[in-house]
Order: structure tokens, then C-alpha cells, then sequence
């Protein structure tokens, strides 16, 4: 069996790097490559970039995250990868993390997307797993406006009331550590790279579970530096609004008969 994975740069912290990359290369699987694709506009990155069963991209035109990391999906292709991951390098981990995604995707074949248990570096549980989101869902989340609607709202939308190790679907799974199986990845096809960045995971997690189970499986964990940096910082926050645009256009603003049926059977699992 072979695995890939991919990690995307831009101007990134060295020791980011080192913690992200070691995050995959640790595992005890033998025969895997991770793909490092470097955005930044210099190649000054690829000096902490070391290890085996590394390919270092340099990819200063920064087409995006989705695009970026598409450059490595059809490397890992072409090289036969049956499981690709997609790691945010700002991910870290404190156990085998790989392996037991792995088996459990072996076991059941339907799983065409899984991500684990998100944590914040104290610990907490980062609530990333969701409901399709409508664009009232995109304004409520990101403004928490008014604040008497928001704390019902977000319990559902974010699925929080869910136990922290229960094993279950939803339809958008997070990018900041995704689990693909490859053979998906070729029926549904790779990231939009129309997304610069922001909702493309969303994008592709929802094409995905239109014909695979995407699942979230919390009996490992990683962390995660969540910066959410579209909240402080106006050039982001733009791109953010660009993306919502994007996304809502291709699927639907108010009229989206699928969104309610997934959100309705991904709610049936609770009951």
C-alpha cells in the first residue's frame, strides 16, 4: 500500500515545518512520499525541508491553497497512492495518527473522505465537522449576531452536542487534516482551485459525500494552530468573502433541495 501526503507553504515558520512534516513522516508506514509545495515566492523555505521520502516543490506563483495541493494529488497519482493526506502546516501530533485512519478506512470501503479529532494546542476540541452550510449559517458563524440565536444555532450547526468519541458523517469535514482515498479522488475529482482560498474543503468534502461517506473520526487527534485569520485581517477577510461568493454560486444561495436532505440525514444519525 502506498501513501502520500501534502503540505503547503508560504512564507511559513521553520518550525512549523518541522512539526507539520514530522507529523506524517513518523508514522510507521513504510512506503509513503509527502509532497511539501511552497508558495512563497522564494525557495528560501527548501533549506528546512529535510528528511527521507520528501519532494520539494518550489510553486512561487501561488495559485492557491486547493491548487497547490492539487499539484500533489496527481504527483501522488502518477506515483500509484491509494490513501492521500492533506496536512496544514501548522499541524502537529503526539501519537500514530495515519495507521489507524488507514485501517479503518480499509475496513469499510465506502469512506471516501475522513478527517480525526481537531484540537487547540491547550487541548480543547476544535468544533470543525459541519452541516452544509446555507449563506444565514456562513453570516451566523462568522459575526455571532445576535448573540441570543447564535449559541442554538451554532450547537446544531457545528454538530457540538455530538459525544467527543463518537465515530459518525458529515458532510463538510475540515482541510486542516484530511484523509482522501485516492480512487475518490478520481471519480469525484481534485480541489476547485477556482477557491484561492477558503471553501474549498468545504467544496470538495460535500462532492465527495454525494457518493462516499465522509466521515469524522475522533479516536485520534492532532493539533492545530487555528489562526482564523480572515477575523483579523481585511485583505483575508476579502478573499473569505470572495470564496462565499464563489461557493454559494455553484450550489446555491436559498434554493438547494440537496443541502437540507444531507443536513436531515447527516441529524438522523443522533436520534
Amino acid at each position: 500500500m502506498k501513501i502520500s501526503a501534502s503540505i503547503v507553504l508560504f512564507n511559513t515558520d521553520k518550525e512549523d515545518i518541522q512539526k507539520s512534516t514530522s507529523s506524517f513522516l513518523l508514522s510507521v508506514i513504510e512506503e509513503k512520499k509527502l509532497y511539501v509545495i511552497d508558495n512563497s515566492p522564494t525557495d528560501r523555505l527548501k533549506k528546512h525541508i529535510k528528511g527521507e521520502n520528501i519532494i520539494y516543490i518550489s510553486n512561487p506563483t501561488n495559485p492557491g491553497f486547493g491548487a497547490a495541493h492539487n499539484i500533489a494529488i496527481k504527483e501522488a497519482i502518477n506515483w500509484g497512492a491509494d490513501y492521500h493526506f492533506v496536512i496544514n502546516p501548522d499541524i502537529s501530533t503526539k501519537e500514530e495518527v495515519a495507521l489507524p485512519m488507514i485501517k479503518y478506512m480499509e475496513k469499510y470501503q465506502k469512506i471516501g473522505m475522513m478527517m480525526p479529532q481537531i484540537l487547540n494546542t491547550n487541548g480543547t476540541v476544535q468544533n470543525l465537522p459541519k452541516l452544509l452550510p446555507s449563506p444565514y449559517a456562513v453570516l451566523m458563524r462568522k459575526f455571532k449576531f445576535p448573540r441570543f440565536l447564535y449559541k442554538k444555532f451554532i450547537n446544531k450547526y457545528e454538530l457540538r452536542s455530538v459525544p467527543n468519541n463518537q465515530i459518525y458523517e458529515a458532510p463538510i469535514l475540515s482541510g486542516c487534516f484530511s484523509l482522501f482515498r485516492v480512487s475518490a479522488l478520481k471519480e469525484v475529482g481534485l480541489y476547485d482551485d477556482r477557491f484561492f482560498m477558503y471553501f474549498e474543503d468545504w467544496d470538495i468534502s460535500r462532492r465527495i459525500h454525494q457518493k462516499y461517506k465522509t466521515v469524522y473520526f475522533p479516536l485520534v487527534s492532532v493539533y492545530h494552530g487555528y489562526e482564523s485569520g480572515a477575523n483579523k485581517n481585511k485583505r483575508l477577510f476579502g478573499i473569505f468573502l470572495s470564496s462565499a461568493i464563489k461557493y454559494f454560486n455553484k450550489w446555491g444561495w436559498f434554493f438547494d433541495k440537496e443541502r437540507k436532505e444531507l443536513n436531515t440525514r447527516t441529524l438522523k444519525q443522533f436520534k
